[in-house]
């Protein structure tokens, strides 16, 4: 068995290029996704259920599936626009309002679950790290041999 093959024996599809335009809209797609899921989680991630801290579980395994989601649609690049914007969403929304209510408390606060903050925050970035060092061939296109 060569080790250009797929393990599940096909031989990874050739590679092109794709036009500059489907990169650009790719990427342009990639950072709203991350920062609709970054925001979607910031608004959640405290969420409780039967004493339970569901939300910051759930949000957690969506920014994961955005995190594999880009890296599988196109690679590094759009892994990468997804983080930024998932980052920027997050980021912004943790900073105090108006009125000084904040969506990320602080885990001093006293507030039950108050570590979730943390959990959110830092979690989500180890997260597309972690994609980021997933095995390429776990990624890769294969197309079956012709018998």
């Amino acid at each position: 068995m060569s080790s250009d093959l797929h393990p599940s024996g096909a031989r990874p599809r050739e590679q092109q290029r794709p036009p500059l335009r489907a990169v650009v809209v790719r990427t342009v797609l990639a950072v709203l996704l991350g920062a609709v899921m970054g925001a979607l989680g910031t608004a959640t991630h405290r969420t409780v259920w039967h004493e339970l801290p569901l939300g910051v579980v759930v949000a957690l395994a969506l920014t994961a599936s955005t995190a594999v989601l880009c890296r599988a649609w196109s690679g590094y690049g759009t892994l990468l626009a997804a983080g930024v914007g998932w980052v920027a969403a997050v980021q912004v929304l943790a900073l105090p309002g108006r009125g000084g209510d904040v969506l990320v408390p602080d885990p001093a606060a006293g507030l039950p679950f108050g570590w979730a903050g943390l959990l959110w925050s830092y979690g989500g970035v180890l997260l597309f790290a972690v994609a980021a060092f997933l095995p390429r061939r776990w990624f890769a296109e294969a197309v079956p041999e012709a018998d």
